[in-house]
């Protein structure tokens, strides 16, 4: 039984109810799929690890499933929508369900890929989201570099998104996404998801995944992924080739590829995938 002053979760029948009323249909555009299993949510927040001074911002929180129980726990909690409709009738929602949580909210109306540190009243210190699964590795890396008060990550994304952002180096599955991922720490996978806690259910599983951001060897910023990052996209663009070949281009050939490979002590005939974080950082700083 919810307490009097806390949040009262939304379930099938309320947010049927809100479809309804918002006339709303889940859009694939949008990557929308709405939570309506308060258990859920429930276990999302207690994955997230967050604490009573954390200040949350949540990606598409759509008829506000997650973002009741975010508030419940969170200092603050500010909700980034893409849709008007959706982002209108969120006060009406914590009116309803949490009136007396109602202020710790802010709602910003814009597309996450253009989310600024301006745009948010409060520089958030975790993110907990579902995130919009056509975009969610764009998402996760944008808030990730744009906001670097942000120390908890905790995002459910399709079930395969999840498994290649935790996958370690030699792995198939392990790329780009895992690579830019783990240069803020430690990624992992904090379980599975099954479809049917979603209206409409989607036909793929989903998965949540953690990163702890943390202090590393190189600095976090926009001169270090700007020398990094492209020798990742590189590495992997062709990924059954060597680096020593795949990193031909950026370098300029397969000389000077070889030659900076040596000096960042990495096997020049390795392939991208067994190379970790640390290595491509160091490959990118020492060529600067």
């Amino acid at each position: 039984m919810e307490e009097p002053s806390g949040a009262q979760l939304l379930g099938p029948v309320e947010i049927r109810a809100l479809a309804e009323k918002l006339d709303v249909t889940p859009t694939k555009k949008l990557g929308q799929n709405f939570v309506h299993d308060p258990n859920t949510v429930r276990r999302i927040v207690g994955a997230a690890g967050l604490t009573a001074e954390d200040h949350v911002v949540e990606v598409g929180p759509g008829l506000g499933s997650l973002t009741l129980a975010l508030v419940d726990v969170a200092k603050t909690v500010t909700a980034v929508e893409i849709d008007p409709r959706l982002a209108a009738e969120l006060p009406a929602t914590f009116q309803w369900r949490a009136p007396d949580l109602a202020d710790k909210l802010s709602i910003v109306l814009k597309d996450a890929l253009q989310v600024k540190q301006a745009d948010l009243a409060v520089q958030p210190t975790a993110l907990v989201a579902n995130l919009p699964y056509n975009v969610s590795v764009p998402v996760l890396l944008h808030m990730m570099e744009e906001f670097p008060t942000i120390t908890k990550v905790l995002v459910m994304v399709q079930a395969e998104v999840a498994d290649r952002l935790a996958a370690d180096p030699g792995s198939k599955i392990y790329g780009v996404p895992s690579v830019k991922a783990s240069f803020y720490g430690p990624v992992t996978k904090a379980g599975s998801i099954g479809k049917n806690v979603f209206w409409p259910a989607p036909k793929i599983e989903s998965g949540l995944v953690k990163i702890t951001r943390v202090e590393t060897p190189w600095q976090q910023d926009d001169e270090t992924r700007k020398k990094v990052w492209p020798i990742i996209d590189a590495a992997f663009l062709q990924r059954r080739k060597t680096l020593r070949a795949a990193l031909s281009g950026y370098f300029g050939s397969a000389q000077a590829a070889e030659d900076a490979l040596r000096a960042a002590n990495i096997d020049p005939g390795l392939r991208g995938e067994k190379l970790d974080i640390a290595d491509y950082v160091r490959l990118g700083l020492q060529e600067a």
